[in-house]
C-alpha cells in the first residue's frame, strides 16, 4: 500500500518544539488544485509549466504556493499526496490512508500545510480520523466552511477548526461564529482589530474558539499592497517569516 508523504514541522513549527515541546508533523496537498473555496489568496503551481498563477481575485500570494513554485520537491510531495488521496473512492478509503500513513504520537497534528478540505467525503474522513485518535489535537485551517457547516454538531472535541477569512464563503464565519483567522498586513492592523497574532500556531491548535490574526507572509506580486506591506515590516524589521518550505 501506498502511504502519504507526512512532514516534519517546518521553521513555524519548530517554535513548537522550544515552546511547547511538541513535534507537529502535517500532511500537505497541492495548494490552490485542492481549494475549492479560496478567493483573495487563490494561486496555483501550474501542472506542466510550474510557474505560479494568481487567481482573478486574488488580493494575496497563497504562501505554500510559492513555496511549490519555488521548491521542486515541496511540490512534488504535494502532488504525490494529492494523487494518491484523490484516487481513493470512499471515506473508509481516504480514513484507511489516513491510519496506515500518520504514527500514534500525543503531539499535535496540522492537517495541511499546503491544501485544503476538498470535498465533503474528505472532510468527513478526517473528522472520523481524530474522533477515532482521541488521544491527539488535530487542528486545521480551512476556507471550506460549507463542509464544516454541514457536520457543525458532529466535529469531534480533538479537532481544532480555524476559519479562514479570505474566501468565497466568509458570510459562515459570523453566522455560525466560527473561531477565526484573517491575514493581516502589519501588526498595527492586528491591534486595531484587538486580535492577537499567532507567530506558532498555538492559537491554531488551541479549541478555543478565540480568533486571531496571521502577519502577511510569503513572497507577493510587485506593486501590490501585499507587496508594499512585506517591504514596510522588512524596513521596521518586524518577524513575519516563517518558512522556505513544508
Amino acid at each position: 500500500m501506498q502511504l502519504l508523504k507526512v512532514s516534519p514541522p517546518n521553521t513555524k513549527l519548530k517554535q513548537l518544539v522550544y515552546s511547547h515541546s511538541y513535534y507537529v508533523e502535517s500532511v500537505s496537498l497541492l495548494s490552490g488544485h485542492t481549494c475549492p473555496f479560496a478567493h483573495s489568496c487563490m494561486a496555483k503551481v501550474h501542472k506542466v509549466t510550474r510557474k505560479i498563477v494568481d487567481g482573478k481575485f486574488a488580493e494575496h500570494r497563497c504562501f505554500s504556493a510559492s513555496n511549490e513554485a519555488a521548491f521542486p520537491t515541496v511540490y512534488n510531495a504535494r502532488k504525490y499526496n494529492t494523487d494518491l488521496m484523490q484516487s481513493c473512492k470512499t471515506e473508509d478509503e481516504i480514513y484507511q490512508l489516513l491510519d496506515f500513513s500518520i504514527r500514534k504520537s500525543f503531539d499535535p497534528f496540522r492537517i495541511h500545510i499546503g491544501g485544503e478540505f476538498y470535498n465533503q467525503m474528505y472532510f468527513d474522513a478526517w473528522c472520523k480520523f481524530a474522533f477515532d485518535n482521541p488521544y491527539r489535537v488535530f487542528y486545521a485551517y480551512t476556507k471550506s466552511l460549507p463542509y464544516w457547516i454541514n457536520r457543525l454538531e458532529e466535529i469531534p472535541s480533538n479537532l481544532s477548526l480555524t476559519a479562514s477569512y479570505g474566501g468565497r464563503s466568509d458570510n459562515l464565519i459570523a453566522e455560525h461564529n466560527l473561531k477565526s483567522a484573517i491575514v493581516v498586513n502589519h501588526p498595527d492592523e492586528a491591534k486595531r482589530l484587538q486580535l492577537e497574532i499567532d507567530h506558532d500556531d498555538s492559537h491554531a491548535i488551541a479549541n478555543d474558539n478565540k480568533s486571531f490574526a496571521l502577519l502577511i507572509h510569503g513572497t507577493q506580486p510587485a506593486g501590490t499592497i501585499s507587496a508594499d506591506a512585506i517591504k514596510r515590516m522588512n524596513s521596521e524589521k518586524i518577524k513575519y517569516r516563517y518558512s522556505k518550505a513544508g
